[in-house]
């Protein structure tokens, strides 16, 4: 499929809007009423610190929402408002927020159902409007609604888009893409509906394993076994392998995909030599900023002397889970919480280690004296933030 001839003709179509319905300054002002806090606010304006009593936080120089997350909210609301009597849908959650999906819900928005994650479309009509979230769609979803005569309202981030781009040109010059990514993961999914032939690594490890295997080290049928659900249809390793093109899912770790991206660099240098690499290796920077900006501001958090450190977002959230594991790799005792309300009045707190289930911790906030550093994902409101800062001075005045 010709995806760059297909994006056109979408974006040519009446029934298609990627700019929204108000202005941004208005966009933001809606914003700031439903989400943003003045304690926060003032807080940053200390330096990002506040003491109060016993309890002293410390929070990340960047956390919270990001640009494209506010305009994806702002644009969801947006669309409510513009069609107040049309079916409205959204294909998944608008971004990885509880609080924010259960919004849309009240303002009776409908999310696309899934079973063993294929979506159901079935009830989404002619004249009905389709919301594509942050994270984006796939272009198959894009064709079928397109198809099907529905209102197209797209919030994708575009430093989604931008990877898009990269992976069309990587098909364009007939490279495969190796994405950096989660392979079940909807941006990963997205992106991948736009390559040609492709490959989704997790971590460092897996791309390891291709780098050997490009060097001529395992077999094609444990290859194949290992990545059975993470490429193209058809994918040959030993034809595949040999052009091959970087990209990855925005919200991965930045100095893993950088790592990443010089690894197979250095394997196709090793490889075909100097002289060709160029026609074997391509690299785009695909990093978000967004992303970037929150994770150097948790390693910084993380050099101060904490106590613990909470973590806030949904935990289906790849770049929240993400700044958990910089704070483990600290050795700081940390919690990953998607709502306040994960912090109990009796001092506990519902958390989930990373790649675990949910757990009760008791004695949450220790005695005596104590400092928390405090972050969030880039899809966690302000608001929330500031509620668990209210949690952690109700427990630490007792």
């Amino acid at each position: 499929m010709d995806t760059q001839a297909f994006k056109r003709s979408l974006h040519q179509s009446d029934r298609y809007n990627r700019r929204g319905f108000g202005s941004p300054s208005k966009r933001t002002q809606a914003l700031e009423k439903a989400y943003q806090s003045s304690l926060i606010g003032s807080i940053r304006d200390n330096g990002s610190v506040m003491k109060h009593g016993r309890l002293q936080v410390k929070l990340a120089e960047a956390f919270g929402f990001c640009w494209g997350v506010e305009r994806a909210v702002a644009m969801a609301y947006e669309t409510r408002r513009h069609y107040p009597n049309e079916r409205i849908w959204i294909t998944n959650e608008i971004i990885h927020n509880p609080s924010v999906n259960d919004h849309l819900r009240l303002m009776n928005v409908r999310f696309i159902s899934a079973e063993a994650g294929i979506k159901d479309f079935s009830g989404v009509s002619d004249g009905d409007v389709v919301i594509l979230p942050a994270f984006g769609a796939t272009v198959q979803e894009m064709q079928l609604l397109h198809e099907r005569g529905c209102h197209i309202i797209d919030t994708t981030c575009p430093w989604v888009s931008k990877v898009w781009h990269t992976v069309e040109k990587h098909k364009k010059h007939t490279f495969t893409s190796i994405i950096h990514g989660k392979f079940k993961h909807e941006e990963t999914l997205a992106t991948s509906s736009f390559a040609g032939t492709y490959l989704v690594v997790l971590d460092l490890a897996e791309a390891q394993y291709v780098a050997e295997y490009i060097l001529g080290k395992g077999n094609s049928k444990d290859f194949m076994k290992r990545f059975a659900k993470a490429c193209s249809p058809g994918f040959d390793p030993d034809k595949d392998l040999q052009r091959i093109g970087v990209a990855n899912q925005t919200t991965m770790l930045k100095s893993e995909t950088e790592e990443i991206g010089r690894l197979f660099e250095r394997t196709m240098l090793e490889k075909y030599g100097p002289q060709v690499l160029n026609d074997h290796f391509l690299s785009f920077n695909t990093i978000c900023d967004a992303t970037e900006e929150r994770q150097s501001a948790m390693f910084s958090l993380v050099d101060e002397p904490l106590d613990l450190l909470v973590v806030i977002g949904g935990f289906n959230s790849s770049n929240t889970t993400h700044l958990q594991e910089i704070a483990m790799s600290r050795g700081i005792r940390s919690f990953h919480i998607d709502t306040p309300e994960r912090i109990g009045e009796d001092n506990t707190i519902n958390h989930k280690p990373l790649d675990k289930d949910l757990i009760i911790e008791k004695d949450f906030l220790p005695a005596g004296k104590v400092n928390v550093g405090i972050t969030s994902g880039a899809s966690t409101p302000d608001r929330a933030v500031e509620h668990v800062i209210q949690k952690l001075i109700e427990l630490s005045s007792r």
